[in-house]
């Protein structure tokens, strides 16, 4: 059977593949695993539960609060709010168990199950693997006062709000960091649609909105960090300094300069890992990026005397390099930023004003953006092959090696394995599209020649 967990959380089609009965049993699963490892010893259990936007989170929070509750564990639930607000609640609050229903940037019919422990960090594989294997066990239930409560707590989203103005006060060395600065910003209709414009008007922004009117059926549609045309046209129509573009759950953030230009997660790491370095914050003057990032933001950083840890394409493997090596910033392409100081998981708002904050510290985002180039990438979906040799045929790798050397520095190949279907992916940076895509198209043939099934 598949896994149930994947690399973040559970996710699939509401009410077909997650369901209510799934998360209540999810819920008491959770609970038990987490009781039988200490985790609520001498205390009563408490866990902060929230949920994104979708009309199917109101019914999968229900089920997950029922579910903690009959197993014993009180519940605060927060209501709408960011996938990383509950990461941080967990923590600050001092629960146990912290659960967020949402799926993310995916369309509005999916939905998903993603848990966090006390300190508001990620659960392990092995825990996540404890759970799935104890769903429909037979257990001892509470009765009477052992049950758990389920408490409103909405007034929290407050807390998070005044948690992220004090982090970019923190980060910026003064009050109302964003004074004078006009921000359009794109809520994708989803958790942050409120709390986004909320933080950067309390940093002293200007915010113009767009995508911030949530009906449950309309989160992420045609909106957000995944679809940001009307974004950049808002920005320049508006005259604003910069806009911001979150996803369903705000985890990850997008920019665009005054221009309509997007600025993606390479150049917005790049932009703080500079600040952050001339502030002494940033960790042994290195980052960690996964290894899907520009070759670019290698130069770049390269030439400013910052080194760059690389690790596979995921959040959770980036998190798990921060925390093993004490590093202070790291994230993805796609807009996932991890800054440890001031958060336990990718957040798209905080990274959204610590980004801003830069900008009015130092200038147009367009100048600062400047000076980490991009280099041309293709990237080339080469399916129906034997993913398993992708790095073990011989003239593959022969092949691989010639394209690398005739690049050089100025140029790089990743060869990655789908993790579910036969397929590879090829992708080549070069100096010029041309390029890149004649050289990505060659090992595209050379992975569809050799690896055919």
């Amino acid at each position: 059977m598949a896994r149930l967990f994947g690399t973040d959380g559970v996710r699939g089609l509401a009410n077909r593949d997650i369901t209510a009965e799934l998360a209540l049993d999810l819920a008491v699963a959770a609970a038990h695993v987490l009781a039988e490892r200490g985790e609520f010893s001498g205390h009563r259990p408490r866990a902060v539960l929230g949920r994104d936007t979708r009309v199917s989170s109101q019914f999968l929070s229900s089920a997950v609060a029922a579910g903690l509750a009959s197993a014993g564990v009180d519940v605060l639930d927060v209501g709408t709010i960011p996938t990383p607000a509950i990461a941080h609640l967990t923590g600050s609050t001092g629960a146990d168990l912290g659960v967020v229903i949402s799926a993310s940037h995916n369309p509005m019919p999916d939905n998903g199950i993603k848990f966090f422990a006390r300190g508001g960090l990620k659960l392990p594989d092995s825990v996540e693997e404890a759970i799935e294997a104890r769903i429909g066990e037979p257990w001892e239930r509470p009765t009477g006062a052992d049950v758990g409560d389920i408490t409103v707590a909405s007034d929290l989203g407050g807390d998070y709000v005044v948690h992220l103005a004090a982090s970019v006060a923190d980060f910026a060395g003064r009050e109302a960091p964003l004074s004078g600065l006009t921000i359009v910003v794109d809520g994708a209709h989803g958790a942050a649609s409120t709390i986004g414009p909320a933080a950067l008007r309390a940093a002293g922004a200007r915010v113009i909105t767009i995508h911030c009117e949530p009906d449950g059926r309309n989160i992420n549609a045609n909106a957000g960090s995944t679809h940001m045309g009307l974004l950049c046209e808002a920005v320049v129509s508006n005259g604003a300094d910069m806009g911001v573009a979150y996803d369903g759950d705000a985890d990850r953030c997008l920019a665009v300069d005054h221009t309509g230009a997007i600025v993606n997660g390479d150049l917005m790491m790049g932009l703080l890992a500079l600040a952050m370095r001339d502030a002494g914050s940033l960790y042994r003057q290195t980052m960690v990026a996964t290894v899907m990032s520009n070759l670019g933001l290698h130069h770049a950083m390269r030439d400013a005397g910052i080194d760059i840890v690389e690790t596979a394409v995921g959040d959770r493997y980036v998190l798990e390099a921060m925390r093993e090596g004490g590093y202070t910033l790291g994230g993805e392409q796609s807009g996932h930023i991890i800054v440890s100081r001031y958060a336990s998981t990718g957040d798209g708002v905080l990274s959204s004003l610590l980004l801003a904050s830069a900008v009015a510290a130092g200038g147009p985002l367009r100048d600062l953006a400047a000076g980490i180039a991009t280099l041309p990438q293709v990237l080339v979906n080469v399916s129906g092959v034997d993913r398993s040799r992708v790095h073990t045929d011989e003239e593959l790798t022969r092949e691989v090696d010639r394209v690398r050397t005739e690049l050089g520095d100025a140029g790089r190949v990743l060869l990655r394995a789908s993790g579910t279907e036969p397929l590879v992916r090829v992708m080549v940076e070069a100096e010029t599209m041309d390029n890149a895509r004649t050289h990505a198209d060659s090992l595209a043939a050379t992975v569809a020649d050799r690896l055919a099934l």
